[in-house]
């Protein structure tokens, strides 16, 4: 259970970053995200460059609590960082699920709840 859960957050994680990255170019228009909520490209730049830099530093943690990325680190800090993750992605699946927009709500809801789900056992078992 224990790789499951590493490897699935580590590919959602790399999705994640691949969605917000497409964010930042335009690719996907920025009204989908945020609850709906940014209003201008700076809000947008300064959200996602938020939210990129927060989940590549989850992504790095993961990787090296998974011996995929070899580091040296105090079992400590990692558990910390686990329960931060639990509770963020826990904070953020309540935000879409109140999210103006549809598709944040009906696809990132059960995205994040994994998030949540996979991140707690981690946390449980470190």
């Amino acid at each position: 259970m224990i790789h499951f859960a590493q490897y699935g957050i580590i590919i959602i994680l790399s999705l994640i970053l691949v969605f917000h990255c497409c964010i930042m170019f335009k690719i996907i228009p920025f009204n989908i995200v945020w609850g709906g909520r940014l209003k201008s490209d700076k809000e947008m730049y300064r959200f996602e460059t938020a939210s990129i830099l927060i989940n590549l530093f989850f992504l790095f943690a993961l990787l090296v609590h998974s011996n995929i990325l070899i580091a040296d680190y105090s079992k400590i800090i990692m558990k910390i960082i686990l329960w931060i993750m639990t509770i963020l992605f826990a904070i953020n699946t309540l935000g879409n699920i109140v999210s103006k927009n549809k598709l944040e709500k009906r696809l990132f809801t059960p995205i994040t709840i994994l998030l949540t789900i996979f991140s707690l056992i981690l946390a449980l078992t470190n």
